[in-house]
C-alpha cells in the first residue's frame, strides 16, 4: 500500500461554525482539494492518531459517498487502527456520537449540513466530535482553522473505493475498515432507555397510533427499524422514509412550515395519536398532537416534568439545561423539582462539559433539539420516542399533556421569527442597530412593559471557567418577558437574523390564545427596537415557529 503526499494550497475560508464546515455543496467538489485540506487540517491536530478509532458517517445528502471514499483513504494514511463506517454512508449525528462513546474512539467525523437544503445546488458539510461524541469545542476548532490558512500538503493512501454497501470488514496496511448497520447499536440504545415492551403493546394494537415525518433524510431506516419493526406501528407509519440526496427536493428543517405533509395529516380527519419529524442528520424533533403544535421549549419542559416515566430516567434528573434563546418554561419545572437549571449559548457543545460533569442529565435548545447524558448530541428520534413513552404511560393525548402542565407551572407564550437569507452586511447593521440602543433601555417603557435590563449575553462556563461573550442582544421586561436577537451561523449565505419573543402568563383563562396574538404587543416592540423589516426590505419573516 502506497501513501503518496500531494502538494495543495490553503483555503482562507475554513473556519468552522457551530456546527462545523458547512459550505455550497459545489463548493466543496469544485474547488480543488477543498474537503482534502479541512480534513488533513483535522488530522494534523489530533495527536496519537496511530492504531485509534475514527468513526465516520453522514445524512446521505449529495456528494456524502465521494466524501467518504477520499476520507477513508486519508484516514488510512493518516495510521488510524479502525474505522466505522454507516453502511451506505448513512449515521445519523446521535447514532456517531453513541458509536463514538461506546467504542471508545479518538472522534468522528460526520458529513452533513444538518436541516440545510441538499442536492448539488444545495448545502454540504462537515464536522469532527471529540471522544466524549460530542461536537468539537472551540479549542478544537479554532486550530483546525489556524491550520487551514497554512496547510501546503494532505497525505492520502493509494487504495481502492471500499463497497459501502456491503456490510464487514475491509484491511488495509495497519488499518481496518468496518461497514457497519447504522441502526443496530443505536436501537439497542433506545430499548434500554424506554419502556418498550408498553409500546410496543399500545402499537400494535392500536390504541396509540404515531405518524413520523423523516423528511428523505437519515433518519428514515432508524424509524422505520425501531417504530413498525420493533414497536410494532403499522408499515406505512413512518413517512417519507428513503433518504435522497436531496431529502427529495424539500428542506429537512422538522417545523410548520417545511413539514406540510405531517402537519395537514395530524391537522386533518383522523390523525394519529402522536405526530412527529426529524431533519437531516436526525438531531432535531418536532412533535405533533392531533390539531396541536408542541413548542420545542415546552417538549423539553414536559419531557422534564415526566422523565421519572421512562425507565431511563426513573432515578430522576441531576439537572436541566438550555440555550438562552429558549423559553424559560424548563427553569419551572427544575425549580419545582430542587435541581439546578443551567443557561447557556447556542450551540450543543456548551453542553458538553455539564453533561461530562454530571451536573445535568437533559437539555435542549428552541430549535428544535432536545437531548440527555445517553449521548452528547441532540437526539431527534429519542426525544420522539420519549414522548411516545410519556403518552403510553399516562394515556393522554399530546394536547391533554401540556395543556395539563400548563396548569401547573403556567405558560410561557413564545415564538421564534427567521429572517432567513439576508445580506450578511444588512443583518449586521439591524444587530448593530440595536446594540446602540441597548445602553439607554434599562429602565424605558413600552405600553404595558418596562425594560428592567439590557445586554449581550456572555456565559462563564461552571466546569472549566471559560468565557463565551457576543451570544446575542437580551431586551429583559416587567412583567416577565423578553426580546433576544442573534444571528444564526448555521446557513452558508447571507445571515438568518432570529428574534426570539417570550412573555409568561400565570392566568390559567389565559393560556387557549394564539400564540402570535399573544405576543403581538411585543412583536411590535421587537419591530419597532429593530426596524428587522425595514432595514431587510421584507414584508416580515420567512418563518415563524
Amino acid at each position: 500500500m502506497q501513501i503518496e503526499i500531494r502538494e495543495t494550497n490553503a483555503y482562507p475560508d475554513q473556519k468552522p461554525g457551530t456546527s462545523g464546515l458547512r459550505k455550497k455543496t459545489r463548493i466543496f467538489m469544485q474547488k480543488p482539494n477543498y474537503l482534502e485540506n479541512f480534513v488533513q487540517s483535522i488530522f494534523d491536530c489530533l495527536p496519537e492518531k496511530e492504531g485509534k478509532i475514527l468513526v465516520l458517517g453522514g445524512d446521505g445528502r449529495y456528494y456524502n459517498r465521494q466524501a467518504l471514499q477520499t476520507i477513508i483513504k486519508m484516514a488510512v494514511a493518516a495510521g488510524f487502527g479502525r474505522l466505522l463506517v454507516g453502511q451506505g454512508g448513512i449515521l445519523s449525528t446521535p447514532a456517531a456520537s453513541h458509536l463514538i462513546r461506546k467504542h471508545r474512539a479518538l472522534g468522528g467525523l460526520i458529513l452533513s449540513a444538518s436541516h440545510n437544503p441538499g442536492g448539488a445546488d444545495g448545502d454540504f458539510g462537515i464536522k469532527y466530535n471529540i471522544d466524549n461524541g460530542g461536537p468539537a469545542p472551540e479549542r478544537y476548532t479554532d486550530a483546525f482553522y489556524r491550520r487551514s490558512k497554512e496547510i501546503s500538503e494532505y497525505r492520502i493512501a493509494r487504495i481502492p473505493d471500499i463497497d459501502l454497501d456491503r456490510i464487514g470488514e475491509h484491511p488495509f496496511g495497519d488499518t481496518r475498515i468496518q461497514i457497519i448497520d447504522p441502526v443496530d447499536d443505536y436501537a439497542d440504545l433506545m430499548a434500554q432507555l424506554f419502556d418498550f415492551g408498553k409500546m410496543r403493546q399500545a402499537l400494535s394494537s392500536g390504541r396509540v397510533s404515531v405518524c413520523f415525518d423523516a423528511m428523505h433524510a437519515v433518519t428514515g431506516p432508524y424509524a422505520k427499524r425501531i417504530l413498525e419493526q420493533e414497536l410494532g406501528a403499522p408499515a406505512g407509519s413512518v413517512i417519507n422514509a428513503a433518504p435522497l440526496e436531496d431529502f427529495g427536493g424539500g428542506h429537512p428543517d422538522p417545523n410548520l412550515t417545511y413539514a406540510k405533509a405531517l402537519v395537514d395529516k395530524m391537522y386533518g380527519p383522523g390523525a394519529p395519536t402522536l405526530g412527529a419529524a426529524s431533519d437531516g442528520d436526525g438531531d432535531r424533533n418536532m412533535i405533533l398532537g392531533r390539531g396541536f403544535f408542541v413548542t420545542p421549549s415546552d417538549s423539553l419542559a414536559v419531557l422534564a416534568a415526566n422523565a421519572h416515566l421512562a425507565p431511563g430516567y426513573r432515578q430522576g434528573l441531576k439537572g436541566v439545561a438550555r440555550s438562552m434563546p429558549t423559553s424559560k418554561a424548563v427553569d419551572r419545572v427544575a425549580e419545582a423539582l430542587g435541581i439546578p437549571c443551567f443557561e447557556t449559548p447556542t450551540g450543543w457543545k456548551f453542553f458538553g462539559n455539564l453533561l461530562d460533569a454530571g451536573k445535568i442529565t437533559l437539555c435542549g435548545e428552541e430549535s428544535f433539539g432536545t437531548g440527555s447524558d445517553h449521548v452528547r448530541e441532540k437526539d431527534g428520534l429519542w426525544a420522539v420516542l420519549f414522548w411516545l413513552n410519556v403518552v403510553v404511560a399516562t394515556g393522554k393525548p399530546v394536547a391533554d399533556l401540556v395543556r395539563e402542565h400548563w396548569q401547573r407551572f403556567g405558560r410561557n407564550y413564545y415564538s421564534r421569527h427567521d429572517y432567513e437569507g439576508i445580506d450578511l452586511k444588512t443583518a449586521q447593521g439591524i444587530m448593530e442597530h440595536l446594540r446602540s440602543q441597548m445602553p439607554a433601555l434599562p429602565g424605558r417603557t413600552f405600553g404595558a412593559y418596562k425594560v428592567s435590563a439590557a445586554d449581550d449575553f456572555s456565559y462563564t462556563d461552571p466546569v472549566d471557567g471559560s468565557v463565551t461573550a457576543g451570544q446575542g442582544l437580551r431586551i429583559l421586561l416587567e412583567p416577565e418577558a423578553r426580546l433576544v436577537f442573534r444571528l444564526s451561523g448555521t446557513g452558508t449565505e447571507g445571515a438568518t437574523l432570529r428574534i426570539y419573543i417570550e412573555r409568561f402568563e400565570p392566568d390559567t383563562a389565559k393560556h387557549g390564545q394564539d400564540t402570535q396574538e399573544a405576543l403581538a404587543d411585543l412583536i411590535e416592540l421587537a419591530e419597532k427596537l429593530s426596524e428587522a423589516k425595514a432595514r431587510s426590505r421584507r414584508e416580515g419573516p420567512t418563518v415563524i415557529t
